[in-house]
């Protein structure tokens, strides 16, 4: 397997992977828009979306965003999400390897952590995040969302 930056050409194979990140999704408003707001992620230094390649074909991904901080000796912090596996290709080493890649941006960048959130509750797949090196009780995490109208 190959681990690269996924390149501006390759939003529709990504779109297509997302697919198998969550069952049900919020709809996507039109195509020029989503084009753009890829656009805008990928012209951000501190936002990098890291694909594994079989062949040809993306097979996983991951997006880790950089951001600044007054603490911690001004060392800024990662955030890892949408940490996504082809159906056809899971429990071969992609989606670790794909992290670790993303890891070693965040070190590169001089980052005190990162942080994963995920909504899986399934034992295996937080044995997973551990073995990708996360510590699942190094911190505790709150989510807040908008009203629904």
């Amino acid at each position: 397997m190959q681990i690269r930056q996924i390149s501006e050409s390759e939003l529709p194979a990504l779109m297509a992977l997302y697919r198998h990140l969550h069952e049900a999704d919020d709809p996507l408003p039109d195509e020029a828009h989503v084009a753009a707001v890829w656009r805008e992620l990928l012209g951000n230094p501190r936002c990098r979306y890291f694909g594994g390649y079989v062949g040809d074909q993306l097979v996983c991904s991951c997006t880790i965003t950089v951001i600044p901080n007054l603490t911690r000796g001004c060392r800024p912090y990662g955030l890892i999400e949408n940490v996504v596996t082809h159906a056809d290709h899971r429990k071969k080493g992609h989606a670790k390897a794909v992290l670790h890649e993303a890891l070693a941006f965040a070190w590169a960048q001089r980052c005190y952590k990162v942080m994963l959130m995920t909504g899986r509750k399934d034992e295996a797949t937080l044995r997973f995040y551990e073995g990708a090196g996360f510590d699942r009780h190094g911190k505790q995490a709150f989510v807040a969302r908008p009203h629904a109208a």
